[in-house]
C-alpha cells in the first residue's frame, strides 16, 4: 500500500522562520510580522485574524517580493531529493500549511503531488482575504483526508511532520509522525522527533516504517 507523506512548512520545511516572515523581509517588515508569528504561536490571536493582519502589512507586495522570498527562505536541505525518492517509492507528498496559498503552492515545482495553504487573493492585491479559506489546525485533518481519497490511501498509510502546534490535530489522526525541530510538546506527541537541517535524515527515521 502506497503512503503519504504530510509535510508542514513553517518552522518545519522551514528552518526557524516562516512563509509570512520571508515574505515580510522583503518589504522590510520582519519584526511586525515574528511579532504576529508569536502572538499566534501563544494563541492570542486566530488564524482568520492573522492572515487579515498579515494582509494589511503586504499593501505593496509583488509577485517578484514572493519569488525572492521563497529563494532566499532557510529551507531544510534535501527537500526535493526526498521527494524524489517518495515519488520513486510510489509514495505520496504533500504541504498543508496555514500560511499563504500563493506562497505554499511554489512547493509543486519541488516535487510535491499537492499544496495547500490558506486561500489568499492574488498579488498584488485588489481584495481583502476571505477568513473562509484561512486554514486552521482542524482544517490540516480535513485537507488530509480529503487527499487521502484522492490518492486512494487511508489516514492509517500517512506520515506527518510538522513542528507546532498546529500539527496537534494531524498528529493525533495518523498513526506515524515526525516532530522535527519541535518543541517537547509536539515532540511527545509524535512517533519521531528530529533536530536538524536535512529533510533526509528526518524522513530516514520513518523510510522504512509501514
Amino acid at each position: 500500500m502506497a503512503r503519504l507523506h504530510l509535510f508542514d512548512l513553517d518552522g518545519t520545511l522551514l528552518h526557524g522562520s516562516s512563509a509570512p516572515v520571508e515574505i515580510s523581509r522583503q518589504l522590510g517588515l520582519e519584526s511586525e510580522t515574528v511579532a504576529l508569528d508569536q502572538e499566534i504561536a501563544a494563541g492570542l490571536i486566530s488564524p482568520p485574524e492573522y492572515a487579515q493582519r498579515v494582509h494589511a502589512l503586504w499593501a505593496d507586495l509583488t509577485e517578484a517580493h514572493v519569488a525572492a522570498a521563497f529563494d532566499g527562505a532557510p529551507w531544510l536541505g534535501r527537500i526535493r531529493d526526498v521527494w524524489a525518492e517518495i515519488r520513486r517509492a510510489g509514495d505520496y507528498c504533500a504541504v498543508v500549511s496555514l500560511s499563504p496559498s500563493f506562497f505554499v503552492a511554489r512547493l509543486t515545482a519541488w516535487g510535491a503531488h499537492a499544496a495547500h495553504g490558506s486561500r489568499f487573493p492574488a498579488v498584488p492585491f485588489t481584495e481583502p482575504v476571505d477568513p473562509a479559506g484561512v486554514l486552521s489546525a482542524a482544517a490540516k485533518v480535513l485537507i488530509a483526508d480529503r487527499l487521502c481519497q484522492e490518492f486512494g490511501v487511508t489516514r492509517a498509510d500517512c506520515v506527518a511532520y510538522g513542528d507546532s502546534s498546529s500539527d496537534r490535530d494531524l498528529f493525533g489522526v495518523v498513526p506515524v509522525s515526525v516532530a522535527v525541530n519541535a518543541d517537547h510538546h509536539l515532540a511527545a506527541l509524535a512517533t519521531h522527533s528530529y533536530t536538524g537541517r536535512d529533510l533526509w535524515d528526518a524522513y530516514e527515521l520513518v523510510r522504512t516504517a509501514r
